[in-house]
């Protein structure tokens, strides 16, 4: 079952391609100066998850005027996460749940990814959004059973805007 509105976000640490090679991410020292964004998304390199993540790096600066930092977690590793930023211009910090814990603690791990399309991927995580607010509480939270629909960003935005 996935977390909830008032829960507290499960800490968690993941790696990320920094600059100078892969760095570590832990959601507890990002606390504090602004809200985050937390987009799962099932996979690089698929339609749906580029087209969400071109669309949120084109239009960041809304989210940073709303006091917000957006980070988006996939289960792919992250040099396949870098290549795909890289192909499609996609400026958000990618995070790497290649083991699928943090899709499990968060509760939208898939037990078998797209069944019926011979992916029976087992822990991807489905798309979802939580807003977790400066002190590491879920302020909002939306979990997706179908990988083609998109989070409602029109209630992020109005949450992140009663947050800033």
């Amino acid at each position: 079952m996935s977390l909830s509105t008032g829960s507290p976000a499960p800490d968690f640490t993941l790696a990320t391609l920094g600059a100078s090679g892969p760095e570590l991410f832990k959601l507890s020292e990002n606390l504090g100066q602004a809200n985050l964004l937390l987009l799962f998304v099932p996979m690089a390199f698929t339609g749906i998850c580029t087209k969400e993540f071109c669309e949120i790096s084109n239009g960041i600066n809304e989210f940073t005027k709303l006091n917000a930092r957006v980070v988006g977690i996939s289960g792919d590793n992250p040099f396949a996460q870098k290549a795909w930023a890289e192909k499609e211009n996609i400026t958000l910090q990618l995070l790497s749940d290649y083991d699928h814990h943090v899709a499990a603690a968060y509760g939208v791990a898939y037990q078998s990814f797209l069944p019926a399309k011979n992916l029976i991927m087992g822990g991807v995580p489905k798309r979802s959004a939580f807003i977790v607010d400066k002190a590491g509480i879920i302020q909002y939270a939306e979990v997706l059973e179908s990988p083609g629909d998109l989070p409602n960003f029109d209630a992020i935005k109005a949450k992140l805007a009663e947050l800033a």
